[in-house]
């Protein structure tokens, strides 16, 4: 945090506070034991005659008003799940029905990805300029528009034309959402409420899943667009839901617009004392942005910040602890993507016809246990992310995709050399393939999304997220684009075999490189970086 003078800090909560209204000073709390208690206890509502520093710490309890937001602005996120999901069965319809190859079949699904690393790109500058809340209702809009392109597409051409511009919405989404989250959500429930978009993902997926089975029966030639088309439901369901969401208390501060987050922040926090705390700290934490100097008008509020300069200070001139803090986010966004999840779920029905499941309706039925059992835990990691800390979950997830991992290539390499096809075999592929879903769902999946959208300060937040799931995208393109083509090089055991190696050093990565954030709020998470 850059230095200021003192009267500027306060000279940005106006009427509202005064220098001697602080309980305690922000700089001695951000730079506080990284060991203390978190900062704003949930507390009952008798207390709040008390000062801040004198509360005693209860068990957390969830914010109505956060949660809402919260769940609003992750129902975004099954746009994204439900195209993974509805896509694993409609390729099968679609390579027979367009009669196209394994190749054009692995850009048919890798694009999406690849076009959303555009919108990842551009959502952090876009949501620095319009708000977080807008920038949710561009994502859904432009989300659906590429579903209906893609329902209504002729030819190959045109459905790849549908995966971009869905693509593009999909960054969007994939970006804002946590940050959102994050923004709104109080220090103690925010590792669930950030997780909130990846359960959304999951639901989405096995929503994606049931429409495949349902709609499995139907002629060849409509089955797959109406799979696809029926994305554009949800769509508009987010875009006019999240209309109804207050905007990011963090964004109106930087803006200068204080009553206003103030409001908000009221309404997200369980007493008017940790309100006006969270103020306190995140107005000080902006303090850099939100004082303009002239040579005529000295200091004043300034509302005409849009993130200008955040790229260059992320990658031109990074401080040490900004470039502690890339290296934890861009590492955690490539591993997540380069432990092959997305690729496994496109592709699950083909790796389970490999294994000796030929039916097409039993392919589609076998993803649906898939998707319930991803579904299932990352509700579970999600419950538990507050109360066990982000780094037990990731080491936990990362540890068991490795041996899940490894499990599938020996099952797959076994079938490989067998003639017979033993049941043993095709269980252990099935169950390894569920496992390895599941890990994922309570390590990498959640936690991502956590970890990127709580650890870059507020100036840099929305853009360096955007950069970090940016790789994200680009390498779950490049897995989803080379994932059939590998394996038909190296056989589906190599491929898996590769994984599990990846996840090892995923594993190492994550012990080394990710400090534990648990409990502190966005404004003291940045000192965890500045240390030895």
């Amino acid at each position: 945090m850059e230095p200021s003078n003192e009267d500027h800090h306060y000279h940005l909560l106006a009427a509202a506070y005064s220098e001697s209204e602080s309980p305690f000073s922000a700089d001695t709390q951000l730079k506080s034991d990284s060991k203390r208690q978190p900062t704003w206890p949930v507390l009952a509502t008798g207390a709040s005659d008390h000062p801040p520093e004198k509360l005693k710490a209860t068990q957390p309890c969830l914010n109505k008003y956060a949660l809402a937001g919260a769940l609003l602005a992750s129902t975004n996120s099954v746009l994204l799940g439900y195209d993974i999901g509805v896509m694993s069965g409609a390729a099968l319809f679609i390579r027979e029905d367009l009669n196209i190859s394994t190749t054009q079949v692995e850009i048919l699904v890798g694009s999406l990805n690849v076009c959303s690393l555009i919108g990842s790109l551009a959502s952090g500058k876009t949501s620095d300029w319009i708000g977080r809340r807008y920038t949710i209702v561009l994502a859904a809009a432009t989300f659906l528009i590429g579903a209906l392109l893609m329902g209504l597409a002729p030819s190959f051409p045109f459905l790849i034309a549908g995966r971009v511009v869905a693509g593009i919405g999909v960054g969007y989404s994939l970006m804002i959402a946590p940050v959102y989250v994050a923004e709104l959500s109080p220090a103690l429930t925010r590792g669930f409420l950030s997780s909130l978009p990846e359960v959304f993902i999951n639901g989405g997926i096995l929503l994606g899943y049931i429409s495949n089975y349902a709609l499995s029966g139907m002629p060849q030639n409509i089955n797959w667009r109406l799979m696809l088309g029926l994305a554009a439901f949800p769509a508009i369901a987010v875009a006019l839901a999240v209309l109804a969401m207050p905007e990011s208390p963090r964004w109106l501060v930087m803006k200068g617009r204080l009553d206003e987050a103030k409001q908000v922040l009221m309404r997200t926090s369980e007493t008017k004392e940790e309100a006006e705390l969270r103020l306190k700290e995140i107005a000080k934490a902006a303090s850099s942005l939100l004082i303009t100097s002239t040579p005529a008008a000295g200091t004043s509020l300034s509302s005409n910040w849009h993130g200008q300069g955040v790229w260059r200070e992320l990658l031109l001139r990074p401080t040490r602890p900004i470039r502690r803090i890339l290296i934890a986010a861009i590492g955690v966004n490539f591993f997540m993507q380069a432990s092959g999840n997305d690729a496994v779920v496109y592709y699950s029905p083909e790796v389970f016809r490999e294994a000796g499941i030929h039916n097409k309706k039993h392919l589609v039925g076998v993803t649906i246990l898939m998707g319930i059992a991803k579904t299932s835990f990352v509700l579970v990691s999600a419950l538990f992310l507050d109360r066990f800390g982000r780094r037990p979950l990731l080491l936990l997830g990362s540890i068991g995709m490795a041996i899940s991992l490894a499990a599938l290539g020996f099952g797959s390499k076994f079938l490989e050399f067998s003639g017979d096809k033993p049941d043993w075999a095709i269980g252990l592929c099935v169950v390894a393939v569920c496992s390895a879903a599941s890990f994922f769902s309570i390590g990498l999946g959640p936690i991502t999304w956590v970890y990127s959208s709580e650890i870059f300060p507020m100036r840099l937040r929305a853009q360096g997220s955007s950069l970090a799931i940016g790789v994200n995208r680009l390498v779950s393109g490049l897995v989803a684009m080379t994932f059939l083509s590998i394996s038909r090089e190296i056989t589906f055991g190599g491929m898996f075999f590769a994984l599990a190696g990846i996840m090892v050093v995923g594993t190492v990565f994550f012990y080394f490189f990710l400090p534990e954030t648990k409990g502190k709020s966005l404004e003291e998470i940045g000192v965890l970086f500045e240390g030895e």
